[in-house]
């Protein structure tokens, strides 16, 4: 969850650690710290919050050395203080760490045993004090690093500077992301491209269990054995531009405001416009035509874009589909059958629970399929075949863009999926093509309603609970509205299918309580009409989300009107994602948080 950087430059390295770590912000903004080598001995500066309270800190204090690494933290073990804040540093290391060290508490007794001196509550620091001990036992760097890793339990990354190292680096990763940046007289390590992004396109993605040894002029790698190992080079695209907000107030915003160009580009990797047909080679590891069922697995976000998935693959494809949480996919001890399609759906590719369900589905045999938006990622690389979302960098916390490019995505694989099986023929799949492919300009139409979004958040700022219906594929929906709800606003959110209001929910309606409906004029819609007329009832405030011919059924019975363009069933929960975006948003603005870093939140969460 955290952010990690290190640079080995030809220029004082503190502000250029500062200018990666904004980069990297997304992933945690706890606490940040840095530390450099002052003539060959460590300097730290750290401060609690976020980088801009560390930049006052080097303000006041600044650091010189151009070897450096530094960090931005999302709390696990110990609360958001400095003396928590990475980096941690001994007398012969500082380190910075992504991850959990499972086993740290027998780590830190056995340490406190040989006299060392804990300064935090942190499961980190004891990775340090270990690389100490193994120093003075004579160890090289990199052989001490070995050393400690192979005595540490649980998912980390780690970057190590050196007392009297001045041209050395030293990372390695087990269950969270790091990559080697490349540059010209220079060399740099991240949590991800977007890291040193700033410095260089030229990227190495290490993979699971690898140790890079960096100097000025070169990089070794090393498998988890030990054995030195060629990792490919790969040019990052994305670029610094990626982290700017531009003319906007919010990345969020931004990002809401990018989907047009996101789902076109997405759609386009996927969808012959001239010959309205489905060119998908990445799926081609995947027998559909005689798959028995599909898994498909994802946390937060990404699962609600599955949940989606699961109407458009049964209805389109005839293919049974069970929707999973990650979290608790490999715990309920699912049953695994031969003829098995598994899908896990990431925006980072790093997600430590969908990985892990990943692994757990490939020891069972089956065939996976990664749709993922961040290139050479975990998944991207683990999983059998992978289905691209591009979506480019997505920096707030709460995704939007990546979202819509997943459901994209899981539509193309679901057209693609009926041709193979036989379900669609030729006719319906050009019309599904082209129904895709309208879903960029329904998007540009979608976003007009803001003003009229705006103004209705006025009046969700001041609930303290609301509730999100849908039926049908709409559903998931209102699952991912209220989440986006809850992430920005603070506001205490649920979403309900709607035929289950008079199971429960229905008693939470009153006039204080309002009450989001999904809602476009399909096959549905009668019912969601009905639900409607029970809440308006009950005193129920009702903000509809449909469209015109949907507005015009409802009549009266909604007291707010949020038009959504007319589109296919198929496009409908893609276009619709925009309102509930763009309500959350505004509702967040209002009540004044911090949207692109809600509390206690991280972009990617990479352990478990």
């Amino acid at each position: 969850m955290c952010g990690i950087v290190g640079i080995l430059g030809q220029e004082e390295a503190a502000p250029r650690l500062v200018e990666a770590l904004k980069g990297l912000e997304y992933r945690g903004y706890d606490s940040a710290g840095v530390a450099t080598l002052e003539a060959g001995r460590i300097a730290r500066r750290r401060a609690p919050g976020k980088i801009k309270a560390l930049e006052a800190t080097l303000a006041g204090a600044p650091l010189s050395g151009f070897t450096g690494i530094g960090h931005t933290r999302w709390a696990t073990h110990g609360a958001p203080t400095e003396d928590n804040a990475h980096p941690h540093a001994t007398e012969h290391v500082a380190i910075v760490h992504n991850g959990i060290i499972e086993n740290f508490r027998v780590l830190r007794e056995e340490l406190i045993a040989q006299g060392r001196t804990m300064t935090s509550a942190t499961d980190s620091e004891v990775i340090a004090h270990l690389i100490t001990v193994a120093i003075d036992r004579g160890l090289k760097p990199r052989e001490a690093v070995m050393a400690t890793i192979e005595r540490l339990r649980g998912a980390f990354a780690i970057a190590c500077l050196f007392e009297g190292e001045d041209d050395l680096l030293i990372g390695a990763r087990k269950g969270s992301p790091l990559v080697v940046g490349l540059g010209d007289g220079e060399n740099y390590l991240g949590s991800d491209a977007l890291a040193v992004a700033p410095f260089t396109h030229r990227v190495i993605y290490l993979e699971e269990g690898d140790m890079a040894e960096l100097s000025r002029s070169r990089v070794q790698v090393f498998d988890a054995g030990g054995h030195r190992v060629e990792r490919p080079v790969t040019i990052f695209q994305g670029g610094a531009a990626a982290v700017e907000k531009g003319n906007h107030r919010h990345f969020m915003q931004k990002e809401i405001y990018e989907q047009s160009e996101t789902t076109a580009r997405t759609i386009a990797r996927y969808v012959d416009a001239e010959r309205l047909q489905i060119a998908m080679p990445e799926i081609e590891a995947l027998d559909l035509k005689t798959a028995t069922s599909a898994l498909l697995i994802g946390c937060g976000t990404a699962y609600y874009a599955g949940m989606v998935g699961e109407y458009w693959l049964e209805r389109i494809a005839r293919l049974p589909v069970e929707t999973d949480l990650a979290s608790e996919f490999r715990y309920r001890d699912a049953v695994l059958t031969p003829g098995q399609v598994a899908v896990f759906i990431s925006q980072s590719g790093e997600t430590a629970d969908t990985l892990a369900a990943l692994r757990h589905c490939k020891a069972g045999g089956l065939a996976t399929l990664g749709v993922v938006n961040v290139p050479q990622s975990a998944i991207w690389r683990e999983a059998a075949g992978v289905v691209p979302t591009l979506a480019g960098p997505e920096i707030g916390v709460a995704s939007t863009k990546a979202f819509t490019a997943q459901l994209c995505a899981l539509a193309a694989l679901a057209v693609a999926a009926g041709r193979a099986r036989g379900a669609i023929d030729v006719a319906e799949e050009k019309r599904l093509c082209a129904r895709l492919l309208e879903t960029p300009r329904l998007i540009a139409e979608a976003l007009r309603q803001e003003p009229q979004i705006a103004a209705i958040a006025q009046e969700l700022s001041h609930a303290r609970d609301v509730l999100y219906l849908g039926r049908g594929q709409n559903y998931p929906l209102a699952l991912e509205g209220a989440l986006k709800l809850k992430e920005i606003s603070y506001i205490h959110a649920e979403g309900y299918a709607a035929g289950e209001l008079k199971h429960g929910p229905i008693a939470l309606i009153d006039e204080a309580t309002p009450v989001v409906v999904c809602a476009p004029h399909d096959a549905l819609f009668e019912k969601s009409l009905s639900n409607m007329e029970e809440v308006a009832a009950r005193g129920g405030r009702i903000i509809l989300i449909s469209d015109e011919a949907g507005h015009e059924a409802a009549g009266s019975t909604a007291a707010s009107r949020i038009v959504a363009p007319a589109c296919d069933p198929l496009v409908a929960p893609i276009v619709y994602a925009i309102a509930i975006q763009l309500l959350a948003y505004h509702t967040a603005v209002l009540k004044g948080t911090d949207v692109d870093q809600p509390r206690n939140l991280a972009k990617s969460v990479t352990v478990e």
